[in-house]
C-alpha cells in the first residue's frame, strides 16, 4: 500500500509516517498543498492523509481539484475542526473521510486501510493464493498453515503480488507501490526482496519469473 501525507507540521507528518512505515506501507510526504498536488498527479497512491489548512494551497481546493480532474484515490482529510459543518465540507470537496485532531494512531491506521479496500469492494483484507494467506490487518503471513515471518518490505512486495489474481507485475510497478518515492529505480531491491520471500516461502517456490516481464504468483 502506498500512502501521502500532505501536512505542514513536519513533526507530525513524520511520527504519522513512521507508525505507517511500521505497518509495511510505502509512505511519502508533502509539506504543502502544492507540493501535495505535484504528488498524486505524478504518482499512484492508495491513500491520501490530507491536512485541511495547508499553506500555498488549501486541503479543500487541493481534493477539490483531485476530484475534477478525475483522481479516485482516497482522501483521509485530517483538520483540527470536527464540527458538523466542517465534516459536511470537507466530504463535500470530495474527501471519503475525515477525523479530527488529535486522533488515536489505531484509528488512523484502520481508516487508512478501509479506505485503501474500498476502491475494489470484494477485495478481502484475507488475501489467499496457492496455499499463501496474507492477513493485511495484523500483517500474518501463513503457507499452508505454517506461519512465516517476513520483514515489511517483503510483505508489501507479497501484498502486491497476492492482490492481482495471478498477473504479472512488473518491477516497476513493485517499485511503484510498496517503496517510497526516494528509491532508486536501478536499484537491485525488486530482485533481492522477491529472494528473499522464495527463501521464507519454501518450497516448491510459488513465485514464478516471466523473463522481460515481471513476476507471479499463479492460483
Amino acid at each position: 500500500m502506498r500512502v501521502l501525507i500532505i501536512e505542514d507540521y513536519e513533526e507530525m507528518a513524520d511520527v504519522i509516517a513512521r507508525g505507517l512505515r511500521r505497518e509495511g506501507m510505502a509512505v511519502d510526504i508533502a509539506s504543502d498543498g502544492e507540493a501535495g498536488w505535484f504528488k498524486v498527479s505524478v504518482y499512484d497512491y492508495d491513500v491520501v492523509i490530507l491536512d485541511r489548512d495547508l499553506p500555498l494551497l488549501h486541503g479543500d481546493d487541493l481534493c477539490l481539484r483531485m476530484r475534477n480532474e478525475g483522481l479516485t484515490t482516497r482522501v483521509l482529510m485530517l483538520t483540527a475542526t470536527s464540527g458538523p459543518r466542517e465534516v459536511a465540507h470537507g466530504l463535500g470537496v470530495g474527501a471519503d473521510d475525515y477525523l479530527a485532531k488529535p486522533f488515536d494512531f489505531l484509528e488512523l491506521t484502520a481508516r487508512v486501510r478501509a479506505l485503501a479496500r474500498r476502491p475494489e469492494p470484494t477485495l478481502s483484507p484475507i488475501l489467499e493464493v496457492a496455499g499463501i494467506r496474507l492477513d493485511t490487518g495484523n500483517r500474518m503471513v501463513t503457507r499452508d498453515g505454517r506461519h512465516i515471518h517476513l520483514a515489511r518490505k517483503e510483505i508489501g512486495v507479497l501484498e502486491v503480488l497476492l492482490s492481482v489474481n495471478g498477473r504479472v507485475v512488473g518491477a516497476e510497478e513493485l517499485l511503484d507501490r510498496a517503496w517510497d518515492e526516494d528509491v532508486d529505480p536501478s536499484t537491485t531491491a525488486v530482485r533481492t526482496s522477491i529472494k528473499k520471500l522464495r527463501q521464507h516461502l519454501g518450497e516448491p517456490n510459488p513465485i514464478e519469473t516471466i523473463v522481460g516481464a515481471g513476476y507471479r504468483i499463479a492460483p
